[in-house]
């Protein structure tokens, strides 16, 4: 039985709108090119104490508007690759319950997750047969107005999870706004949800307390960490319950594996101002004395395994820590075991992860800014092989 831990904290403010559409500016230049590819932000980057921002980013062309075709960009990460990358091909999950948690409506979330699925040859999710479920931050049927950033922000987060776990149920808890409060309540409605075991959050703003929203036992409860390099903690990643997910770059190579896979530049790392170290984290040397991030990881960068997304009619190509932390939330759905706080099995098994020894988010060097052997801070343990870490 799911069992909420609660923290003293009160209920975030303030108003953030979307800024994002097709063809328009975004709100800044990706944070790396290691690829080649220019991305920018689907959302507006949080700027007031309570806020809350989207962490996806879309590839776009020269002329800064986003890269659209009828047919899947050859460059991007598709279910195919997530599966072998991370070694997941076969695994079943028994019809487990992924929640993700958005603020906004999409109006043709259903729609174009039917033509994303059976594009890559994946099963049916639909409403109508129970395998997609999409609701407000109440529980209720009354979905809010879309917001386009939002909108391509849930179509990636139901693509990948469709895209690591096929055989899961998704429910996508859609909040009325994008601050905390609004948010949190998604995430409250979400872990009360028969049948959740994953819940996933591609979004974050400034480092805060631990809030009861983020504190559930017997759910794996994900966080992106963000998409601006080393910066300090960012909420709720920086939770001490919540399970905080970096980003990698990924490509394939000749390798027995398949892909080599580094620290995407952008993956957000740092140390929490204000929140504990969960017990499990304090084994390791994070050089923090509070909670550190990341716990975790898989692909993020937008030109160097951004996944194939369909959306309003076209495929693109997104990235961003909003695409890892879906992946990941997925996985903890594979593996059946989400009791207790599941944070810790990731700490107990590290040799079971692939462990990412290779680049940075920034200069101040390892373990939060430069991957080496064991945790780092952009990409925390490693990436999953397979479920055994999990």
């Amino acid at each position: 039985m799911k069992r909420q831990l609660i923290f003293a904290g009160v209920a975030c403010g303030a108003l953030m709108a979307g800024a994002f559409a097709a063809g328009t500016t975004g709100a800044s230049a990706s944070p790396s090119q290691e690829s080649g590819i220019q991305a920018k932000r689907v959302c507006a980057q949080a700027t007031k104490i309570g806020q809350m921002a989207c962490h996806a980013w879309v590839v776009t062309g020269s002329n800064g508007k986003m890269v659209t075709s009828n047919t899947p960009l050859p460059a991007a990460f598709t279910p195919a690759d997530v599966q072998d990358a991370y070694n997941l091909k076969g695994l079943k999950s028994k019809g487990a319950t992924v929640a993700v948690i958005d603020a906004f409506g999409y109006s043709t979330l259903e729609a174009d997750l039917k033509v994303f699925r059976k594009t890559y040859g994946l099963p049916p999710c639909t409403v109508k047969s129970g395998c997609l479920t999409i609701t407000n931050q109440h529980g209720r049927p009354h979905l809010p107005p879309e917001d386009s950033g939002w909108a391509l922000e849930q179509a990636l987060d139901v693509d990948a999870v469709s895209a690591a776990c096929p055989d899961c149920k998704i429910l996508v808890v859609q909040s009325r706004r994008p601050t905390g409060g609004s948010l949190g309540r998604a995430v409250n409605t979400a872990a009360d949800w028969k049948g959740v075991v994953a819940i996933s959050n591609s979004y974050g703003g400034g480092d805060r307390s631990n809030r009861s929203y983020y504190e559930h036992e017997d759910v794996a409860i994900t966080a992106s960490t963000g998409d601006s390099g080393f910066q300090g903690g960012q909420f709720p990643a920086s939770s001490t319950s919540v399970i905080a997910v970096g980003g990698t770059s990924i490509v394939k190579d000749g390798s027995q594996r398949g892909y080599n896979e580094t620290v995407w530049s952008g993956a957000g790392s740092g140390c929490s101002k204000r929140n504990p170290a969960p017990k499990y984290q304090k084994g390791v040397d994070t050089s923090c004395k509070t909670d550190a991030t990341s716990d975790v990881s898989a692909a993020a960068n937008p030109g160097q395994g951004g996944l194939s997304v369909y959306f309003h009619g076209s495929f693109t190509q997104v990235g961003g820590t909003s695409e890892s932390s879906p992946i990941i939330a997925a996985v903890f759905a594979l593996s059946g075991k989400t009791d207790g706080m599941p944070g810790q099995y990731l700490y107990a098994k590290p040799k079971e992860l692939y462990d990412i020894t290779s680049g940075s988010n920034g200069s101040c060097g390892p373990p939060l800014c430069t991957a080496g052997k064991g945790w780092d801070g952009p990409t925390g343990l490693g990436t999953p092989n397979g479920v055994g870490a999990f």
